[in-house]
């Protein structure tokens, strides 16, 4: 299996190369279909595990993340039918916060659903390897959102991206373009906060992009429940997920995002068990509430997250928002094997410890939530942003919503920050009021990131491997965004469609 498999990846590259000369002698086009990064082979450990869990070199494959826990799943379609983990990638470094993606230039990396197409991979990245997530989907701008080129790539380094190192990259890379030979015409790629668990979502129950995640995490119990890829599409600037025609149609529902949607159901079979699940969830989650499950604290200043495994590594790193370790244990896992190179000049995420002391710790009061809505109905406002640190600092200060920027025509005042605020009790005499500052802190902002303005020439070729530690697209997704046509797979392998 393993040497026949390797064999079929090998014949396939040099079929290519040879048909992209005799199509028209590009040089260019040669140059990407022979190109050693992108047709790096599946790895021993990876095919032996596909032998293992019955799954094809070539079968489909699904894409989940997660930012908090700082993982990249890749799961692939077994000979059942089903998909299964294949493999677990701990993600090197994200960028901003919890939250999905609103506008260009916000450092945040997208959540919900898209599809990744062969014109979407990028042999020729800057960062070693790449592919585009399709950022903005229908629904993105359906809400007026606005980013691009936002990617899964190489090198360790973010900025509104999921980045891995050079040889997780490769080994993702692989397994991608052997699903588009097999004939898969996009895979799906699902990025989350968090796993949709009860505790998580108790944890992060008063945070204003709840309405969002209740809505994606639909998408999410659909496929725990099946193990099958959800259809989803989109209408009323909403997800809707595993949509087929009512029995007295004679078509299927045609969808817009920003449209009224049309009539449709959802199989019986699905429905009911999603509905389970999202009943069990219910009562586990109104369980937390009513004991009380801290809420988690809100960013205060930290830029995205890093796994563990990769935070132990560098000096004073730090997992930022995603799940860290204690001391200890980083101290342990910094004597185990990391996976992948980490470049010199990766940036960990670095907490704001003054910001973390200087904010209050408020135990907010949440009702138990209502039980979860029909499967079919997912209502989603469009939630704005909260300030950034500096602007909550004022606001706490008695500056309301004025700019706390220091500017050039008014002298810096520097002040002390205040001790955190005392939690209120209640007493027969009114607590006295505070009295107005004297000064304002006047905080300059960070300096923004300078561009990375290394070529794709100045990256290594080629990296050694990991050591471990499908329906068309454009019915199902509009709005995926290819990159540049020159990368295209259409182009390169047009041959073998």
């Amino acid at each position: 299996m393993t040497v026949s498999s390797l064999a079929r990846a090998i014949l396939a590259s040099v079929a290519l190369a040879a048909s992209v000369v005799l199509a028209g002698c590009d040089t260019d086009q040669v140059s990407l279909a022979t190109n050693a990064k992108a047709n790096q082979p599946v790895t021993p450990k990876l095919l032996a595990a596909m032998v293992e869990k019955d799954m094809d070199l070539q079968s489909p494959i699904l894409v989940r993340l997660f930012k908090q826990e700082a993982e990249l799943e890749i799961w692939k379609q077994a000979r059942n039918g089903q998909f299964a983990l294949l493999k677990t990638y701990p993600i090197c470094r994200w960028s901003g916060d919890l939250g999905p993606k609103v506008r260009e230039g916000d450092r945040q990396a997208p959540e919900g659903f898209y599809s990744i197409n062969p014109s979407q991979m990028n042999p020729q990245s800057a960062y070693y390897l790449s592919f585009n997530t399709g950022f903005p989907n229908a629904f993105d701008k359906a809400l007026g959102r606005t980013g691009s080129q936002l990617m899964v790539h190489g090198d360790c380094s973010s900025r509104g991206c999921y980045a891995m190192t050079d040889e997780q990259i490769a080994e993702i890379y692989s397994l991608g373009r052997e699903s588009f030979f097999g004939g898969q015409k996009a895979f799906q790629f699902q990025a989350y906060p968090f796993k949709m668990t009860p505790v998580n979502m108790a944890k992060h129950r008063n945070n204003p992009n709840m309405a969002f995640w209740k809505m994606i995490k639909e998408g999410y119990d659909h496929f725990e429940v099946t193990r099958q890829e959800p259809r989803v599409d989109f209408c009323e600037k909403k997800y809707v997920f595993d949509a087929t025609k009512t029995p007295d149609a004679k078509r299927d529902p045609v969808f817009d995002a920003s449209a009224k949607c049309p009539a449709y159901v959802i199989p019986d079979d699905i429905a009911s068990a999603v509905r389970e699940k999202e009943e069990r969830d219910q009562a586990e989650y109104n369980k937390l509430v009513s004991k009380g499950i801290p809420v988690a604290r809100m960013n205060t200043g930290i830029d995205g997250g890093m796994n563990k495994i990769f935070a132990a590594k560098i000096p004073e790193g730090s997992t930022g928002l995603s799940e860290g370790a204690e001391g200890t244990t980083l101290q342990m896992l910094a004597m185990s094997k990391a996976p992948g190179t980490i470049p010199g000049t990766v940036n960990p995420p670095k907490p704001n410890f003054d910001a973390v002391a200087a904010a209050p710790q408020e135990e907010p009061v949440v009702a138990v939530a209502a039980p979860a809505a029909n499967t079919r109905v997912a209502t989603a406002q469009p939630a704005e942003k909260s300030g950034g640190f500096f602007s909550n600092l004022g606001r706490k200060m008695g500056l309301g919503t004025a700019d706390t920027t220091a500017t050039a025509s008014a002298p810096p005042a520097v002040a002390a920050p205040a001790a955190p605020a005392k939690p209120a009790v209640a007493a027969a005499k009114p607590a006295p009021q505070p009295q107005a500052p004297k000064s304002v802190v006047a905080v300059k902002p960070a300096e923004p990131a300078k561009p990375d303005t290394r070529l794709a020439a100045t990256r290594p070729a080629l990296k050694p491997s990991v050591s471990d530690g499908a329906g068309s697209s454009d019915t199902q997704f509009a709005g995926a965004a290819p990159v540049v046509p020159a990368n295209s797979f259409d182009n390169r392998f047009s041959a073998v469609k």
